[in-house]
This record gives C-alpha cells, structure tokens and sequence, in this order.
C-alpha cells in the first residue's frame, strides 16, 4: 500500500481537527476527479511500518486533534491493509475517531458481510461514501464533492441497521 499525502491537521476532511492521510489506488475513476493522480496504485510512497509509527506516534503526541480521516484514491481498494492500520493507531489512540471516504455505495460494502471492506468499514465511525458525480458537485456541502455522497455514522447503523446519515 502506498500514501500520496499526509496532511497532520485539517478541517476539511471531517469534523474537528484531523490527520487525514491519502491511499493510492482507485479504480473508480471518477469523472472530474480533483486527485486523479491517486488513481495510481503505486503514486506516492510505500506506507512501511517505519512511516505509519511515525504517522501514529505524530498523531499521538498532538493533543489538539480529533481524529483521522483516510482518504485516497480510496482506502477501500487496499482494505485490509488500512484495516490494519487502524488496528496499529488503537492501541496508541484507542478511542480515536476515524473517518474514512470511499466511491462505493454503504449498502453494497454491507451486503458483502465477510469481505476485507467489511472489516475495514466496522473499524470507522463515519464513511462518506458513494462516487463523486460530476454534474451533482456542491461545493457548499460539508466534508463531500457531489450531493449524491452522503455522510454516514457507521456505528449507529451497525447497532440499529438503519441508515444514520450526520
């Protein structure tokens, strides 16, 4: 898995203050796509154990932060290696937020119960999900490009299995 971008606070990419840290990789490929340059797999850098404890270790020691977002590309091509990063950031961070976008629609990650985006998703607190559509771009819409994503608290929905949109 590669990074593309580390930004160690932000408030665009979620509520509060976060680190947000871009994945390369996306086969979405999303018309009007601001970062298509992270469609590429390889674009970036390699995420080693070295630079995700520096990340942690970063994140750890601010205490103005709320949280952390995983962007991309989209986190959820390389599932289970975010899924393991966010394994890595709870045992240093164990009740942080994280927030995660995707291109994909929440219902159809839910239908596939036993996949890797499964397991990724059960580890985030809200998804921003669904492509971002061209011709439906707001730019007044917090957090998201198009208004057909929506934003999504992903730990309600797993308790009362109803769409809980923030």
């Amino acid at each position: 898995m590669n990074i593309c971008g580390y930004y160690p606070e932000s408030i665009n990419e979620g509520d509060g203050l976060r680190a947000v840290i871009f994945l390369s990789g996306c086969r979405h490929r999303c018309s009007g796509c601001f970062n298509p340059e992270t469609w590429n797999f390889n674009y970036g850098e390699p995420f080693t154990e070295h630079r995700q404890q520096e990340i942690i270790n970063e994140m750890a020691n601010n205490p103005l932060l709320d949280g952390m977002t995983l962007a991309g590309g989209d986190p959820f091509f390389s599932a289970d290696e975010a899924a393991d990063f966010i394994d890595k950031v709870r045992i240093s961070l164990p009740n942080f937020s994280v927030w995660i976008y995707t291109g994909y629609m929440y219902e159809d990650i839910m239908a596939h119960m036993d996949s890797a985006e499964y397991r990724l998703l059960q580890k985030c607190q809200v998804v921003i999900d669904g492509p971002f559509i061209e011709s439906l771009k707001n730019t007044s819409l917090p957090y998201r490009g198009s208004s057909n994503q929506r934003i999504i608290d992903i730990q309600a929905n797993l308790r009362h299995d109803v769409a809980t949109l923030l």
